[in-house]
């Protein structure tokens, strides 16, 4: 549902994976401009694959957009990689202009 609204005219290219291991693939595949993680993902979580992101893609702003957003330490989430910690009730467009900022697209 995120990636079907971002690349709703948004972004350009929008990629989605269905675990930790085959987001690894995509974003060595496409070199996202900026990624969005799911804490509870199969294969390897959103803070197992955000260090291995990190290291692959070291300027891609990463956001975890997570229903566990509140228990999840910002702190925590940075040591991994995470540049941003939103829980998922954060309405969609207010994602889009979190993300702007992280990539310096002004307002």
């Amino acid at each position: 549902m995120v990636s079907a609204f971002l690349a709703n005219g948004i972004f350009k290219v929008c990629a989605e994976a269905e675990n930790g291991e085959e987001a690894l693939k995509v974003a060595q595949e496409i070199h996202p401009d900026i990624i969005t993680l799911d804490l509870s993902m199969p294969v390897m979580n959103g803070m197992e694959v955000a260090p291995k992101l990190r290291q692959m893609l070291p300027k891609t702003p990463i956001i975890m957009f997570t229903l566990y957003g509140d228990g999840l330490s910002q702190i925590e989430a940075a040591k991994s990689g995470v540049n941003l910690v939103l829980s998922k009730s954060t309405p969609l467009p207010q994602l889009i202009v979190i993300a702007h900022r992280l990539l310096g697209v002004p307002d």
